[in-house]
């Protein structure tokens, strides 16, 4: 029997559905997170073969023994994930630490977690990605802005999600992001890049051990998740009903390229608007950043939405067999609108339910956490026809 060691499996809460589906295939499923034990999901603790709690999985040292405790225990751990990005890093110290081997290691990190070094790889896939500049001082910044032209866009070079994310429209933004740095992190690398403009496309794919694509998909952003934190916007994202062969190209070539095995991922590209010079004509393809880990939240209960599969169980037959029987049947657009409390909407969560009662598949709330990048409440709905999900978000909108 082999032995996984799954770090936060309570959050998000979906991922009991990981931790449900190993178990079903047979392994030990031991996990390690800060929440207690008597406030899991009934279906996760199911699903555990033991639970360790730490006071928080922020300290190395309380998570280091807690793996050594179920390593004494159960013998060799084949498996450690959280599927977070947040805890990449940590994964990957743990690994090293214990000699699990079916993961990224502490080297490999650099190239997955740092957005200038992505680019390096992306090259490699022969995928263009938008000019850059490593933050330094005022005078670095300008020179750089002086080649390429405002708007530029600056985030963390190491950063998860859009936080810290600014769109630099002339000098007094830059200013403002400079000083706004120096008081609240200056010790944050940050990358700076020229605004393209574009649609940003996902490719997202489980990878076996061997390097093989057992499931892959991708979605499309209608409104950028920078947007929606910075200006508390509606959110609003759709996977796909077929993947493009052009994203399935770059999204293969950059698995490829980055050396991606044994894992579930989340790639995002632009596709230009428009023609845009260094990069390429309306349409092409260009190199954003990778997530190793499934795209956001509830995401991929929409991939199960849209392709009538369970992306839960092929992750957990990956990583159990390396293959998988489970088959993608009926094929539709699924979308999600994230919609605030404090917005006013053309239509009201009960006019819609009247109007789309039979392409609705949930509504709900998110958490105050998740939700100043998502939105307050969630409505997700399954189409046949773009051009029937396209009027459902026009109605949907403000």
């Amino acid at each position: 029997m082999k032995n996984i060691i799954f770090i936060s499996p309570n959050f998000p809460e979906n991922y009991r559905l990981f931790c449900r589906a190993l178990k079903e295939n047979g392994m030990n499923v031991l996990g390690i997170g800060d929440q207690w034990y008597d406030g899991l999901h009934w279906e996760l603790k199911e699903a555990l073969t033991e639970y360790y709690r730490v006071d928080t999985l922020e300290d190395y040292d309380q998570v280091y023994r807690a793996c050594a405790y179920f390593a004494f225990k159960y013998g060799k751990i084949d498996w450690l994930e959280s599927n977070n990005e947040y805890w990449l890093e940590q994964d990957a110290a743990l690994r090293d630490d214990f000699n699990i081997k079916t993961g990224f290691r502490t080297e490999d990190m650099s190239r997955v977690k740092y957005k200038s070094r992505m680019k390096a790889c992306y090259a490699k896939a022969g995928i263009p990605t938008a000019r850059y500049h490593l933050v330094d001082d005022r005078e670095g910044c300008l020179e750089f802005i002086k080649r390429i032209g405002y708007p530029v866009i600056v985030k963390p070079d190491n950063g998860v999600g859009a936080s810290h994310t600014y769109k630099l429209k002339d000098e007094k933004d830059l200013d403002d992001f400079l000083a706004e740095r120096a008081d609240q992190y200056p010790d944050v690398p940050f990358i700076m890049e020229e605004f393209v403009n574009a649609t940003v496309n996902s490719y997202d794919a489980i990878i076996n051990l061997d390097g093989e694509i057992l499931f892959e998909t991708g979605n499309v952003t209608l409104r950028s998740i920078m947007d929606a934190v910075n200006e508390e916007g509606t959110s609003m994202c759709y996977i796909r009903k077929s993947l493009p062969a052009k994203i399935k190209k770059a999204g293969r070539a950059a698995v490829q390229a980055f050396g991606v095995k044994g894992r579930f991922v989340h790639f995002e590209f632009f596709c230009l608007d428009e023609d845009q010079y260094g990069l390429g004509s309306k349409g092409d393809i260009v190199g954003l950043e990778v997530n190793m880990r499934p795209a956001g939240v509830f995401i991929p209960d929409m991939m199960n939405y849209a392709h009538s599969t369970d992306v839960y169980k092929i992750w957990a037959d990956m990583v159990a067999f390396g293959d998988t029987h489970v088959e993608e049947k009926d094929h539709r657009f699924c979308v999600f609108v994230g919609r605030r409390d404090h917005r006013q909407y053309k239509m009201s969560d009960e006019a819609a339910a009247d109007k789309y009662g039979d392409n609705i598949i949930e509504v709900f709330r998110l958490p105050d956490t998740i939700a100043e990048a998502m939105g307050n409440t969630i409505t997700i709905a399954a189409f046949d026809r773009e051009k029937d999900m396209m009027k459902f978000l026009a109605d949907m909108d403000e």
